[in-house]
């Protein structure tokens, strides 16, 4: 027989979370929004609207002495035609910032796209429950990471003790911008996708503005970053430019100037970090756009490719090397008159030879034992004594 419990309903309030820079009301509860209102209304992209409310580097932090606790959302679960079904999104438990527990959430909306014909549709579902028993007695600090790729509506907190927000840990706060591999893409869970794992090995307090296909120097988001308290920031940009073929190389320079230029309107002396793109080897000399290979999606999984023409360049398209060339001048200017302003080479953390042991799996996004990879090397260059982020 399951245990009872007599169970206190604690509201969800913005309070309890972190890594959210807006929570909205909705009918069943609060979504954890990454951008806000004011963002958010200024692009109709569907993409967009459905990745900021993925809510990666997002958790509920709380202390309390509950030995249990149960969480109601309603996730939203993607599902594409022809594909594979997608594993449920994973939330992961820390106490006292140890692990100490996994768990998923089953029902919820369900949003199938079909990438043949670019179509999306959101079907209803019911609420679900998360549980963890068999907390530690005595008072301590929770951490519940939420999935960093599903669409997570929070509905209910129920615990057999008291909460309160967690204390304010005092460590700097990291505030980073990126594509769906800062997003997480296929980590392994909230806390491994490699930001997270970077900002824990470096002892900060992550802020995760990963937007899976939305790295697009987008002025709205560099308004939300200029706006956002933080103590370090990076910015990874590249693949989606290249991905989306937004622009050419002409306007590729000032739009990344413009977008540094706001972010220092409110960071002025904010160490700041901007990471060229990671190897993909179907971008490096060949422009976008990207496209789903609909002959791996006949096989029951998913990939990428190039649509560009290598030849393409000499008239301004671009690729993963010309943005890299592009970026390290671009900082290299900038820092004469910026000395807390950093650049760092994608390949530094996933190269040649990571590729070569670690390939990217659709051509286009790095797998769990990558994720781990680049987190790891991330903290040592930036946060060691050196690094960009040095304490």
């Amino acid at each position: 027989m399951p245990t009872t419990h007599d169970w206190i309903t604690t509201p969800i309030t913005r309070d309890l979370l972190r890594g959210a820079l807006e929570l909205e009301r909705t009918e069943h509860g609060v979504l954890p929004h990454r951008l806000p209102a004011r963002a958010r209304a200024q692009c109709a992209d569907g993409q967009l609207a459905m990745v900021e409310s993925q809510p990666s580097g997002v958790r509920l932090a709380l202390r309390t002495r509950a030995t249990a606790l149960e969480l109601d959302t309603l996730p939203t679960k993607r599902v594409y035609v022809g594909a594979p079904p997608r594993p449920d999104g994973v939330y992961d438990l820390l106490v006292d910032g140890r692990p100490a527990g996994r768990g998923s959430v089953a029902g919820g909306k369900t949003l199938t796209v079909d990438m043949t014909t670019g179509t999306a549709a959101v079907e209803p579902g019911p609420v679900g429950t998360l549980r963890f028993d068999g907390l530690p007695e005595g008072t301590k600090n929770i951490e519940i990471w939420l999935p960093h790729n599903e669409i997570t509506e929070l509905v209910a907190l129920r615990t057999d003790a008291p909460v309160e927000p967690a204390p304010d840990p005092g460590r700097r706060i990291w505030l980073h911008h990126g594509s769906s591999i800062s997003h997480g893409s296929d980590a392994a869970s909230p806390t491994t996708t490699w930001p997270a794992l970077a900002a824990s090995l470096g002892g900060v307090e992550l802020v995760n503005l990963g937007l899976g296909g939305s790295a697009l120097l987008d002025p709205f988001t560099a308004r939300a970053m200029r706006d956002t308290p933080a103590d370090l920031i990076s910015v990874k940009v590249g693949i989606n430019v290249v991905n989306a073929d937004l622009m050419r190389l002409r306007a590729f320079g000032p739009a990344v100037h413009g977008f540094l230029d706001t972010i220092r309107d409110g960071h002025p002396d904010t160490p700041l970090l901007v990471v060229s793109p990671i190897l993909c080897p179907i971008h490096e000399d060949t422009p976008g756009p990207s496209a789903p290979d609909f002959s791996r999606l006949a096989e029951g999984r998913l990939g990428f490719r190039a649509l560009g023409d290598p030849a393409e360049r000499a008239s301004g398209k671009l690729t993963l090397n010309v943005i890299r060339d592009e970026l390290a001048r671009i900082v290299a200017r900038r820092a004469a008159d910026d000395p807390h302003l950093h650049h760092l080479d994608g390949r530094d953390l996933y190269g040649e030879d990571d590729f070569a042991e670690l390939p990217l799996p659709d051509d286009l996004h790095p797998d769990a034992a990558t994720h781990r990879r680049m987190g790891e090397r991330f903290a040592k260059l930036a946060f060691a004594d050196h690094g960009a982020f040095a304490g």
